[in-house]
């Protein structure tokens, strides 16, 4: 396997020293899709369903660089806004807006849709999102003022440098202030380079061209098609018969590379890592799991070498919340992640802890405990929890799996309406603010185990005010320590795939820190 991704990056290297071929305008790009999300509106939805289809409709105050695969601070590049400043002390951050820009309907964009956008998410207006997956993005602003059309400014709460790496995600794009959210949930308005055409469930999403983008000569494409095919085997045969010109981001496993290969040998395949995680959610309101020793025993149980190895060929990466590096920017290193229990090479040791746990807790051979497992009922959810099943029998567990549908399960977790359930989180950032504030801060609707540590919540304050970012590093590490010490959402792997397209697809960038950034598709050609 290593011989063939050192020839698919070796490929890509003679690709890259080829001569540029300019770009062309026309045609129809068709990409598979893997699910029917529960609707087409970005900031009520929390999975990359709907964000790829919606964020080429859509624009952000400024946006990562789409033709550099790691995101980071330096790397974010204007969009609506033309630029922007920050006050002295650190607190007030002004956006200079573009002019001429209209929406869709072809209403003008102004400073009021900035302030609109963020007031619906702070829960400020009339209307409301119907679930608001990130709201804790936003806890430190405090408002936003339209100073003009074409001005619009950020208060703050304290300083926090990293807000705009929040701004620049796919997550996060302005909404129009004269459209409700109701109707951004069937039929998005944006500003972006491409309309909103249709969403039928189950079967497709369709884009289309905006004559009157207001970014010159964009996009190249005259729309973009999304079948919907959730099985993978059904959608590597469509690949090759070049039903689609691309599979879905992020959607092809290490072992179905291979397959891919043998039967479109003249694909282009990146496989990289997406900062997802595969995770474990235990309820700890329910009982038995408001006992911490139950959800320690747990923690212990998990080979997490044996998930990588089945589901990656050894690929994927071991890791805490933040996503270990190269790829990440924050993550743990490998000496300290080793020193946390359950992380040491020992699984042996790990789970004969857990076993004794078990049983002073009157479980053991005699007396299993028995759970219904629950998780996403799409391969890249359910596979580990086939694992996981398999393994938490090593503690005297016993469990069924439950699958449930992608419409139904983020409000499903978002209700606790689970016992024990693997999950998969992406990031919509890779930055401590967005990983601590949405997944564990008290409160957040997307802190799906409950937990809760006010203690730990004043150190996420903490390190988001923090300049020096190598004293920020360093203590985003001790965070991260005591969330996998904690067991406050167990992190088995941080997941690798691969994405295929056909030679005659052009412009586009697989990011490697973040799966939900990479998708204004304005810069894609098509070379036939």
């Amino acid at each position: 396997m290593q011989r063939v991704l050192c020839l698919f990056i070796a490929f890509g290297a003679l690709i890259a020293a080829a001569p540029a071929v300019a770009e062309k305008s026309g045609g129809v790009l068709k990409v598979q899709h893997w699910d029917s999300p529960a609707s087409m509106s970005i900031l009520e939805e929390a999975t990359y369903s709907t964000v790829v289809p919606v964020m080429e409709v859509m624009n952000n105050l400024v946006i990562y660089d789409q033709h550099i695969a790691q995101n980071s601070l330096n790397t974010i590049r204007p969009d609506l806004a033309e630029s922007w400043s920050w006050s002295e002390d650190g607190t007030e951050l002004t956006f200079k807006l573009r002019s001429g820009v209209k929406w869709h309907d072809g209403k003008p964009f102004t400073a009021k849709d900035v302030k609109c956008t963020f007031d619906l998410l702070q829960g400020k207006t009339e209307d409301k999102l119907r679930i608001n997956p990130r709201k804790g993005w936003w806890h430190n602003v405090d408002n936003i003022s339209a100073d003009s059309d074409l001005q619009a400014t950020f208060h703050l709460k304290r300083p926090q440098p990293a807000l705009l790496t929040l701004l620049a995600s796919g997550y996060s794009p302005i909404y129009p202030c004269h459209v409700s959210p109701a109707q951004m949930r069937q039929h998005p308005i944006g500003t972006g380079p491409f309309n909103f055409v249709e969403y039928k469930p189950n079967e497709y999403i369709k884009v289309a061209k905006n004559p009157d983008y207001w970014k010159p000569g964009r996009p190249y494409l005259d729309g973009i098609e999304y079948d919907i095919v959730p099985n993978r085997s059904t959608a590597i045969l469509g690949f090759a018969a070049k039903q689609f010109d691309m599979t879905w981001p992020f959607y092809i496993t290490v072992p179905l590379l291979r397959d891919v290969k043998s039967q479109a040998p003249n694909a282009i395949c990146e496989l990289r890592t997406n900062n997802g995680t595969s995770n474990l959610l235990i309820n700890r309101d329910k009982p038995p799991f408001d006992n911490a020793d139950l959800r320690k025993a747990f923690a212990l149980s998990i080979d997490r070498k044996a998930f990588v190895d089945i589901l990656t060929e050894g690929q994927g990466k071991i890791g805490g919340a933040m996503l270990p590096p190269p790829e990440g920017l924050w993550g743990m290193p490998p000496e300290l992640l080793q020193t946390i229990p359950g992380y040491g090479p020992d699984v042996a040791k790990n789970r004969a802890d857990a076993r004794e746990i078990m049983k002073k807790l009157s479980y053991g051979p005699d007396k299993r405990l028995e759970l219904t497992i629950s998780t996403r009922n799409v391969p890249s959810f359910r596979d580990p929890a086939v694992i996981l099943i398999d393994q938490l029998k090593e503690i005297y567990v016993g469990g069924v799996l439950d699958t449930i549908e992608t419409a139904n399960w983020h409000s499903k977790v978002t209700r606790k309406d689970y016992i024990v359930a693997m999950n998969g989180t992406g990031s919509g950032v890779d930055d401590p603010d967005q990983q601590f504030y949405e997944n564990y801060a008290c409160g957040s609707a997307r802190n799906y185990s409950g937990y809760c540590n006010p203690e730990l919540d004043k150190k996420f304050n903490e390190q988001s005010a923090m300049s020096d970012q190598d004293k920020r590093k360093r203590l985003v590490w001790e965070i991260d320590r005591k969330l996998q010490e904690d067991a406050a959402r167990p992190i088995i792997f941080h997941d690798i795939f691969a994405t295929c397209w056909h030679p005659e697809v052009k412009g586009q960038t697989m990011m490697v820190n973040s799966i939900y950034n990479g998708w204004r598709m304005e810069d894609v050609w098509l070379d036939r």
